[in-house]
């Protein structure tokens, strides 16, 4: 991946997923689309996004008049954004209508993709990338991402996002500790952070996903990445004891004190402040926390003090090496129907070049590759070689969880961590809601 590092000047990361509520949502902007759901005009690469994402229309603009001109010269770019609380209903609509655009911002959950790639209505990418020579542009990571969540290769990864253990370097080399390989050197590193007055880890008990994201990361290192995949397809329940392990060992973490007083009324910039002030040594985040590393008044302890690791390995667990969560921020499917060759070949455009024209405009990390030469921050370097020597991730804990299961998952993390539920009560309540 030919990048390189600028000591000067700092891009921002992209955000695909809002710091308020971190779902798989969008930031952007555009102009209105036409709900009506009419027929897509002729001879146009019609793309539909939403409102909240304006990383994603301004990079394929950009593209249009460039890398991409002959594409856009014989089909002309025409982007359309509704409001992401309006997007599933335009693509139910249309694809009622049999008029989906070129190209649409996949729906709020992976379900909605799955039926309409099961009415006809969504590309295989992969056999697609596979025949116009470009599938090796894609990073493997990012595939292995999008099929675990939709079940195949059907949406491009405009955003890419891993999530894993940020620590302070300084805190780490003060206290004499060694990187975390695994969950008994991670509890002991978390030990020693804390005999010497500095709260392990940072965690938002009010948003309550950065506590469930533990529990399923031991999860994924202990039973391996299909353990909550099991669970969706009824294999398997969180009551089990295996699974009840994993919330019991993250309960321990709340139990010694690790997560600092208060953890349930902390929220996700409070969280963020803490580590960046230099009173946390640890912060599980994604890596669309880099656009608040980058910010020279909000980081007190400096980018060059800041290090980025993966889950540590549970003794004895059956994971993957080196495991990352990771999600897609806002993809994008092409419409099976809609394709025709001036339609491959944008799609061989944009698969070659978005990388690097996201990451040089905007800051943003896809799951594209970097083709062309282009200066980032060190951090963003570290996230970018991250995703580069990455075949395979895993998800979160309510990836595969429908609404009521997630509510109660994350509503009640903060009672795990401080006692007020036992790990198996937890299970229990989250499991009743997955029914």
């Amino acid at each position: 991946m030919a990048t390189t590092r600028k000591k000067n000047r700092m891009l921002f990361l992209g955000v695909g997923l809002s710091t308020v509520s971190l779902l798989l949502t969008g930031c952007g902007a555009g102009s209105s689309g036409d709900e009506s759901g009419s027929e897509s005009e002729a001879g146009e690469f019609t793309t539909l996004s939403v409102v909240e994402n304006t990383t994603i229309p301004a990079v394929l603009e950009t593209l249009a008049g460039d890398q991409c001109k002959t594409a856009a010269d014989a089909m002309p770019l025409k982007v359309d954004t509704v409001p992401q609380t309006n997007l599933d209903q335009q693509l139910q609509l249309q694809a009622g209508q049999g008029a989906l655009p070129s190209q649409f911002a996949a729906g709020s959950a992976p379900a909605l993709t799955k039926e309409l790639a099961d009415s006809g209505n969504v590309l295989d990418l992969e056999a697609t990338l596979t025949d116009l020579g470009v599938i090796d542009q894609v990073e493997p990571a990012a595939i292995d991402t999008v099929k675990a969540l939709y079940g195949g290769f059907n949406v491009l990864p405009y955003e890419y996002n891993v999530e894993g253990i940020w620590y302070n370097k300084q805190l780490f080399a003060d206290n004499n500790i060694e990187i975390p390989a695994t969950w008994d050197d991670f509890t002991a590193a978390a030990e020693t952070l804390n005999s010497s007055g500095v709260t392990p880890l940072s965690a938002s008990g009010e948003q309550g996903w950065p506590l469930t994201r533990l529990i399923s990361g031991y999860l994924f290192s202990d039973l391996g990445k299909d353990a909550l995949q099991k669970v969706a397809d009824g294999e398997a329940e969180l009551t089990d004891p295996e699974y009840v392990e994993a919330a019991a060992a993250v309960a321990d973490l709340g139990a010694k004190g690790y997560f600092g007083e208060g953890v349930g009324s902390i929220d996700y910039d409070t969280a963020v402040n803490q580590f960046l002030t230099g009173k946390a040594g640890m912060l599980y985040m994604g890596s669309w926390v880099l656009a608040n590393f980058n910010d020279e008044a909000a980081n007190q302890i400096g980018t060059e003090n800041i290090g980025f690791m993966p889950f540590p390995k549970v003794d004895g667990g059956v994971g993957i090496d080196n495991q990352y969560a990771a999600n897609v921020g806002l993809p994008m499917a092409i419409s099976e129907k809609a394709y025709n060759d001036q339609t491959g070949d944008w799609l061989s455009c944009i698969t070659e070049n978005y990388g690097s024209v996201g990451l040089s405009e905007k800051g943003a990390i896809s799951g594209f590759k970097v083709n062309e030469e282009v200066e980032v921050d060190p951090l963003t370097q570290t996230v970018q070689d991250t995703i580069a020597g990455t075949s395979e991730s895993v998800l979160w804990f309510e990836a595969l969880f429908g609404t009521q299961a997630t509510t109660a998952s994350q509503t009640n993390a903060a009672p795990l961590v401080t006692g007020s539920m036992s790990p198996e009560q937890f299970m229990e309540t989250v499991q009743s809601a997955l029914k």
